[in-house]
């Protein structure tokens, strides 16, 4: 079947806008919510601070994989890409916050374990069936955990597409072009639909001449002005 590629009012963005993307932070409000301080990326402690808060982008957060075979280093690439995804607003933090409260440290550490491990060997498609079912955590919804998946293994993960973001914003902007269809959910997506959604973007992105993310990137751009990302 063929995709309709991008129209012309979704314009890719350059590869330095995609991953210089960065969101502010407030520190203190997240340990307040985390096992213990240990938890918390030490990575993020030298991000530069702009007005207020400081502020973290994609680009250090896919840095933070590259520790992912560890136990600790699963820990903080979880945490930073809450962050990133999060913002600094009190409810914004609180309702992430509560993915913490109810899997024990061991049960999350193992779902994390798991998680990658299904990336690196079993691909983006397998990886999200996963986090819907037997490794599901509670309040950790796909836009959220699309966010874990990507930045995870968006440079390392096997089969033939890289795990993407997933959200309302996205899911809105591809419906408003009618490149899915009128009944595509602005959230639960099933793993037909997370796997109908990478095929969309990484083609896109193959006529684009572009990287997978900066479409992903371009979609949401395109949709952020109708609703903002899910929670």
């Amino acid at each position: 079947m063929p995709i309709p590629e991008l129209p012309a009012d979704v314009p890719v963005p350059r590869e330095e806008e995609v991953t210089g993307q960065a969101i502010p932070f407030d520190r203190e409000r997240w340990l307040a919510h985390l096992p213990d301080a240990a938890w918390w990326p030490v990575r993020l402690a030298t991000c530069p601070r702009v007005g207020r808060w400081p502020r973290v982008d994609r680009r250090t957060v896919l840095g933070m994989a590259e520790a992912a075979e560890t136990v600790e280093g699963r820990r903080h690439l979880l945490v930073a890409a809450l962050v990133w995804g999060t913002g600094t607003k009190v409810r914004s933090v609180n309702r992430r916050g509560r993915i913490f409260e109810k899997p024990s440290v061991e049960q999350l550490d193992h779902r994390l374990g798991a998680v990658v491990t299904m990336l690196r060997e079993q691909g983006a498609v397998a990886a999200y069936e996963a986090c819907r079912g037997s490794l599901r955590t509670a309040h950790l919804g796909p836009a959220f955990f699309t966010e874990f998946l990507y930045f995870a293994g968006y440079h390392e993960s096997a089969g033939p597409y890289r795990p993407l973001i997933l959200d309302s914003v996205v899911s809105q902007a591809l419906k408003h072009h009618e490149i899915v269809t009128a009944n595509w959910p602005l959230n639960g997506w099933s793993t037909r639909q997370y796997a109908q959604y990478l095929d969309i973007v990484h083609r896109q992105a193959e006529s684009a001449g572009a990287s997978p993310h900066r479409v992903e990137a371009a979609w949401f751009t395109s949709g952020r002005g109708s609703v903002k990302r899910a929670v």
